[in-house]
């Protein structure tokens, strides 16, 4: 995200690559932790937003058939109490999910109240979620398979959520990085928290650094203008997350050259509840060193209290 007040961050940084003397060190650094700690607050803002991971509360995988949802304990998808006992069925059936409300229950998309509809799985490029109350759910597919995923909007989880353990910042784990692209982006096989399920995105290149004088390197996905890193390090056996963390930097210009700012490193999604379906990463891209920067895990911060669907 592009914001006008970091402009003299950048310049700050552009001194602090340079070398410069003790008095401008002190403002460069200054510079530098007021930038990462503005990422920091547009990360949580993220995660707390509507949309963002910690309204997530339920994950429920479906098949051909008719499913109920409702708060009562014999639904097949078995809502939080402030649901009505019977909200809706879904009937799954050629690969699509048609949604019919019960008489008298106030179901809503986009603000208007609906009785029956075609949800559309998010991979179609049609964002719809309905809304009951301060409760919400939307159909995803991964793998060619489908799930309905639940959220609320006033979950207590939100109030209570916080802070994100993080290591001190330390510019030394902002890295000059060289892009080597392939002859041609190369489609990569990703393995992801959901045993048997792969994602299969595209690889423009292999991504080179060095820390402490050693060279490093990472293969990155392509992600509109972003290059995004699913990384794991040593830390991820006692102080990140297992999984391994992710990282997204600008993609490069014609020379390869970009910076990789490990301390813009972040947990993924399933680090913070159990209705994700997070890549992880590949043996390839575990690098054999602590990275000490960025998100630290907490268990404490993993939300797992709703039931999934059996």
């Amino acid at each position: 995200m592009k914001n006008p007040a970091l402009v003299g961050s950048v310049l700050a940084l552009a001194f602090l690559a340079s070398g410069c003397g003790p008095a401008e060190a002190e403002f460069d650094a200054a510079a530098y932790r007021a930038k990462i700690m503005e990422w920091r607050e547009d990360r949580l803002a993220s995660l707390l937003a509507p949309t963002g991971y910690l309204t997530q509360i339920g994950l429920f995988w479906l098949e051909d058939g008719s499913y109920t949802m409702g708060s009562a304990a014999d639904n097949d998808i078995v809502l939080p109490p402030d649901a009505a006992d019977r909200v809706a069925r879904l009937v799954v059936s050629d690969g699509g999910v048609h949604m019919q409300v019960e008489d008298g229950v106030d179901v809503r998309w986009n603000g208007q109240p609906v009785g029956e509809m075609v949800l559309p799985a998010d991979v179609s490029g049609d964002n719809v979620m309905v809304e009951h109350g301060s409760l919400a759910w939307s159909v995803i597919e991964r793998g060619g398979r489908l799930a309905v995923r639940v959220r609320d909007f006033e979950h207590p989880w939100l109030q209570s959520f916080g802070p994100i353990p993080y290591y001190p910042i330390d510019p030394k784990w902002r890295v000059d990085a060289t892009l080597s692209r392939y002859d041609e982006p190369r489609r990569i096989t990703v393995n992801t928290v959901i045993e048997g399920f792969q994602q299969f995105p595209v690889a423009p290149g292999l991504a080179r650094f060095e820390i402490d004088g050693v060279e490093y390197e990472l293969e990155p996905q392509q992600s509109g203008d972003y290059l995004f890193f699913v990384f794991g390090d040593a830390t991820n056996r006692d102080e990140t997350y297992g999984a391994g963390r992710y990282l997204y930097a600008e993609m490069p210009g014609d020379d390869g050259t970009f910076v990789l700012d490990f301390n813009e490193a972040k947990s993924p999604p399933c680090a913070f509840n159990d209705f994700s379906t997070c890549p992880v990463a590949s043996p390839r891209n575990r690098l054999p060193i602590r990275v000490e920067a960025g998100e630290k895990y907490d268990e404490a911060l993993h939300y797992s209290g709703a039931a999934e669907s059996g």
